[in-house]
C-alpha cells in the first residue's frame, strides 16, 4: 500500500508544481503591487517632508529681513522723538538716512513722513515736496490708532520708483502724545519672487508669502505689472503655527499638497505648495518600468515552470527504468567500507551504503531525502556546491574534494569524496555517485606538519618563516589601504652571559618565559609576535601609529621587570631587554620597503643597547638612507 501510496504521490507532482507556481507568481505580483503603492506614498511623504524644510527656512529668511527693516525704523522713531521741534533735527536724519542707503540690504528704502503725509526723509534720491502719502492705507491706520506696533500692509505701487512693495510701518508721536507721523520701510516684491525662483518645486509648484488677512504679498509666479500676489487658498489656520494642507485649486486637475509655516514675531506665513501630478511624475515613471520588467520576469518564470513541469513528466516515464538501474548498484555499494552515495538532480540523498552508519552514525533510512550538503561544514558548503554545479553543466565529469562534516554525536571529521556524473542512456544527466572515506587521521598529521613549518619549537611563537610572510602580506596591506605599521625588535640583554652561568635548560625556560609575556602584551589578534632568532624577538603591529607601538614597547619592558627572572650579570639583578621600534606609512613611503622597516627597527635596537640597554628607541620615519646614516631616534 506504501508503494502504491509514494506512486500516486509521485503522479501528482506536475499538477501540485503548476499550483504552486501560480502561487508564486501571484504572491510577486501581490507584493510588487504593495511596494509601489508603500513607494507611492513615501513619495508624497518625502515631499510634504522637504515643503515643510522650506517653508520654516523661508520663514525664518523673512523674519530676518523684516526684523532688518524694523530695527531701521525703530532707530528713525527714536530719531524724530528725541530731536522733535530741535532746530535742523530733520536735517540730520536725512543724512543719516543718506549714508544707510549702501547698507540697506534687502530693505528698498525707508521714509519718514509728518502728520499731514508730507515726507521729511528718506534714503531715496527724490524731491521730497513732491509727494504726500497721507492717502496710503497705512497711513490711514496709524492717524486714527494709537497703537505703536509694526504694521505690514498690502503690496502698493511706490510713488517714487513706480515698483510693487511690500509696507512695514511704524508710528511715531510728538512729545506730547498727539500722532507726528509714520516711519516706512519697503521691500520690493520682486525681491521675493526671485529669490523663491532659486527653489525647486516642481512645474506647478508655489511659494507664497502670505498675510494673516490671506492676501499674497509675494510669490515665485511671473509678475503682474499691474498688481502682484492675489488670494491665497481660502483658509489657512492660525493654530498650530505650522502644518500640512491638500487642496486644490480651481482649474487644476491634481490635487495639491502643501505645507505652511506662521511666523512667531510677525503677521505672515509662508505656503509651499506642489501638485500631486509633479510629485509623482518620476515615481510613475519609473513604476511604469520595473512593472514592464516585473511582468516579463512573471512570463520568464511561467514558461520554465511550463518547461520543468514537462521534464517532470519526463522523468516519471524513466522512473521504472531507474529503479531496475539502481538495483544493481545497491549491490555494489552495500559491500563497500566507504561511503557510496547516490545524489539526485535536486541534490537530494536517493541511496546511501550502510557505512554511512560506522563513519557517520547516521542510519542509512535517516538521510534519504535529505540534502546532500546538509551535514557539510558550512565554510565548505560553497566548494560542494561548486562542484555538483560545475558537473550539472558539463564542464567536468569527476571531481574530488575534501571537506569536514558532522556526525551524529556533534563532532566533526575530514572526509574525502570522489563525485561522479551518471547519465541515461541518451546522455542525459540524471544525478551523481559520490564516494565518500574518512581522511580525518591524514588531515590531523598534514595540519600538524604545516603548524611545525610556522612555529617555533621552543616558545609556540611564530618562527622567523612564517614573520617573513606576514610582513609582506601586512606590507602590501598598509600600502592598499594608506595605514601605518609599526615594528617591535626586542634583544633580551646579556643572554649569552644567562646562558654560561645558568645553563642552555634554564636559558630555554628563560626564553619560554619571555615569550609568554610577548603574547600576553599583544593583545590584538592582528598582532604577530615571533621569535626572530636566538634571544632575538619581534612583534608585528599592524594599523598602529608611533603612540601605540612605544606605549605596548613601555608595557612590554615593565612587564619584564615585573617578571624578576634572576640575572646576576645584567645590571638590574634580572633579565631585561633592549627594545628598537619603527613605524612606517608604505602607502605615502613608495621608495621605502618591508627591508627598510627592519632596518628601521634593527637601528634603533642597536642605539637601545648602546644607551645602556633596558630601553626603547623609537625610530624615525622610514626612508631611503644611506648605510652610514642612521635614521634620526628619539627615547620612548
Amino acid at each position: 500500500m506504501d508503494v502504491v501510496a509514494t506512486r500516486l504521490d509521485r503522479s501528482r507532482l506536475p499538477m501540485w508544481a503548476a499550483g504552486g507556481l501560480a502561487l508564486v507568481c501571484g504572491a510577486i505580483l501581490a507584493f510588487s503591487g504593495w511596494t509601489e503603492w508603500a513607494s507611492r506614498n513615501s513619495e508624497m511623504r518625502n515631499a510634504e517632508t522637504d515643503l515643510g524644510n522650506l517653508a520654516r527656512s523661508l520663514t525664518q529668511h523673512v523674519e530676518d529681513t523684516f526684523e532688518l527693516a524694523d530695527s531701521l525704523m525703530r532707530g528713525v522713531v527714536t530719531a524724530l522723538e528725541t530731536d522733535d521741534g530741535k532746530p535742523g533735527a530733520i536735517t540730520r536724519l536725512q543724512t543719516i538716512l543718506k549714508s544707510r542707503k549702501a547698507t540697506l540690504g534687502r530693505v528698498r528704502g525707508v521714509f519718514a513722513y509728518d502728520e499731514k503725509g508730507d515726507w521729511l526723509a528718506t534714503t531715496e534720491d527724490v524731491t521730497l515736496t513732491n509727494y504726500n502719502n497721507s492717502d496710503r492705507d497705512y497711513f490711514v491706520h496709524h492717524r486714527v490708532s494709537a497703537d505703536r506696533s509694526l504694521l505690514i500692509g498690502r503690496p502698493v505701487q511706490s510713488k517714487s520708483g513706480g515698483q510693487w512693495v511690500i509696507t512695514l510701518s511704524r508710528r511715531w508721536n510728538h512729545a506730547d502724545g498727539r500722532f507726528g507721523g509714520v516711519v516706512l520701510a519697503t521691500i520690493d516684491v520682486a525681491y521675493f519672487a526671485q529669490f523663491y525662483r532659486q527653489f525647486d518645486v516642481g512645474q506647478h509648484g508655489s511659494i507664497s508669502l502670505v498675510s494673516r488677512d490671506g492676501v499674497v504679498l509675494a510669490d515665485n509666479s511671473e509678475p503682474d505689472p499691474k498688481r502682484p500676489g492675489g488670494p491665497a487658498v481660502e483658509a489657512i489656520p492660525y493654530h498650530p503655527a505650522a502644518g500640512p494642507l491638500s487642496f486644490r485649486r480651481f482649474g487644476e486637475k491634481s490635487e495639491r499638497i502643501g505645507f505652511y509655516q506662521h511666523a512667531q514675531r510677525y503677521p505672515f506665513l509662508v505656503l509651499a505648495t506642489r501638485t500631486e501630478a509633479d510629485v509623482l511624475a518620476a515615481w510613475k515613471r519609473n513604476a511604469i518600468v520595473r512593472l514592464s520588467v516585473l511582468m516579463c520576469l512573471v512570463a520568464l518564470v511561467i514558461a520554465i515552470g511550463i518547461f520543468l513541469v514537462k521534464q517532470l513528466l519526463q522523468r516519471q516515464q524513466l522512473a521504472a527504468a531507474l529503479a531496475a538501474k539502481e538495483e544493481n548498484f545497491r549491490l555494489l555499494a552495500e559491500g563497500s567500507s566507504d561511503i557510496v552515495t547516490r545524489i539526485e538532480l535536486d541534490e537530494c540523498i536517493g541511496y546511501v551504503s550502510p557505512s554511512t552508519m560506522r563513519v557517520l552514525g547516521w542510519h542509512p533510512s535517516q538521510l534519504l531525502g535529505k540534502r546532500a550538503i546538509s551535514g557539510v561544514n558550512p565554510l565548505d558548503r560553497p566548494q560542494l556546491q561548486e562542484m555538483l554545479d560545475q558537473i550539472k553543466k558539463g564542464i567536468v565529469d569527476e571531481a574530488r574534494a575534501t571537506y569536514r562534516m558532522r556526525r551524529r554525536d556533534k563532532s566533526e571529521i575530514w572526509v574525502e569524496a570522489t563525485i561522479r556524473a551518471t547519465r541515461q542512456p541518451d546522455g542525459t544527466l540524471d544525478g551523481f555517485v559520490a564516494v565518500t572515506r574518512d581522511v580525518t587521521q591524514q588531515k590531523t598529521l598534514q595540519g600538524r606538519l604545516e603548524t611545525l613549518a610556522i612555529e617555533d619549537g621552543l616558545t609556540g611563537l611564530a618562527n622567523r618563516r612564517r614573520f617573513d610572510e606576514r610582513l609582506l602580506e601586512e606590507w602590501g596591506r598598509a600600502y592598499r589601504e594608506k595605514t601605518s605599521l609599526a615594528l617591535l625588535m626586542i634583544d633580551i640583554d646579556h643572554f649569552k652571559a644567562f646562558n654560561d652561568t645558568y645553563g642552555h635548560p634554564a636559558g630555554d625556560e628563560c626564553l619560554h618565559t619571555v615569550a609568554g609575556i610577548l603574547a600576553d602584551e599583544a593583545l590584538r589578534s592582528s598582532d604577530l609576535v615571533a621569535r626572530y632568532g636566538g634571544e632575538e624577538f619581534a612583534i608585528l603591529l599592524p594599523n598602529t601609529d608611533a603612540v601605540g607601538c612605544a606605549r605596548l614597547g613601555e608595557r612590554i619592558r615593565r612587564a619584564l621587570h615585573d617578571a624578576r627572572i634572576v640575572h646576576d650579570h645584567n645590571p638590574p639583578g634580572f633579565v631585561t631587554a633592549s627594545i628598537g621600534a619603527a613605524v612606517c606609512r608604505p602607502g605615502f613611503e613608495r621608495s621605502a620597503g618591508p627591508a627598510s622597516l627592519i632596518e628601521a627597527a634593527d637601528r634603533a635596537l642597536y642605539a637601545a643597547k648602546d644607551g645602556g640597554r633596558d630601553r626603547m628607541v623609537m625610530a624615525g620615519e622610514v626612508v631611503d638612507l644611506p648605510a652610514s646614516k642612521a635614521p634620526a631616534t628619539v627615547p620612548a
